[in-house]
């Protein structure tokens, strides 16, 4: 592998690392404002049965995608557990 080749894979790399960072932050805008309607309803800030179908059908998509499901599960769990801690913190 040439030093052009590794910097080409690396520029690749970093572009999807911003892509994600990027589709992180707009995803939490809108669990955000989840966490504010819920306050406002007295909703709970958690919802087992979404976070579960949700895990399930994210499960499928990566294994449909040749990614490694378990791995989709841990970062969707990481993810799902954040909102839930801005939620709680939005309830008061």
């Amino acid at each position: 592998m040439t030093d052009t080749m590794l910097t080409s894979y690396r520029k690749s790399i970093d572009n999807i690392d911003a892509a994600l960072i990027h589709l992180l932050a707009e995803r939490f805008k809108v669990t955000q404002a989840v966490g504010r309607y819920k306050a406002e309803h007295g909703l709970p800030p958690a919802d087992p049965a979404r976070e579960e179908a949700q895990i399930a059908r994210l499960r499928a998509l990566a294994d449909a995608a040749e990614l490694d499901p378990d791995f989709s599960e841990k970062f969707l769990r990481f993810i799902i557990d954040e909102v839930i801690r801005h939620h709680e913190r939005v309830r008061g």
